[in-house]
């Protein structure tokens, strides 16, 4: 009788336990921040395999993946977030960051307006505008934007004011 027991304890434990796309995440999210991008990038797309909707697994895996500079890969995955829920405003920061580095300044501009239309606090948006539009050519806006970031509290921008608002 004690074997039969056993054997239905391994067997509910085997079988009972099985986990959640929230302990992928969770599991995603300690890799990350213990700076191993590839190992949380395999538990992110875990939890995604079992929850497809999980808008902030792929907004993590989108930023693991930019860490490791693939910006294809992670412009994809932020773009899955916002078709999730487009009214995530870091969401529409990453992907600024993201076209940034892809010298796309017109959209950067775009996301970071979106962003800042949901989150007017938002001082990395801000920041973030300011450099675009100083790429492109656009002093007035530029400085503008980075002022709104200094008011925000944003020293990356108080650096930039000098820089590039003489």
């Amino acid at each position: 009788m004690k074997k039969l027991l056993l054997f239905f304890f391994l067997l509910i434990t085997a079988f009972g336990y099985s986990q959640t796309a929230e302990d992928y995440f969770d599991q995603g999210m300690s890799k990350s921040n213990a700076g191993n991008a590839k190992g949380s990038i395999a538990e992110f797309t875990k939890a995604i395999n079992k929850k497809p909707a999980f808008e902030e697994a792929y907004l993590n895996r989108g930023l693991a993946k930019l860490s490791l500079n693939d910006l294809k890969g992670a412009l994809a995955d932020v773009n899955k977030t916002l078709e999730l829920n487009p009214e995530m405003a870091y969401a529409y920061t990453t992907r600024a960051n993201i076209n940034y580095k892809l010298n796309d300044y017109k959209s950067v501009v775009t996301d970071c307006t979106k962003s800042l239309s949901i989150n007017p606090k938002d001082y990395i948006s801000y920041n973030l505008r300011g450099l675009s539009y100083n790429r492109l050519n656009d002093k007035k806006n530029a400085c503008a934007d980075f002022a709104a970031a200094i008011k925000l509290g944003s020293q990356s921008a108080v650096q930039n004011k000098k820089m590039f608002c003489k």
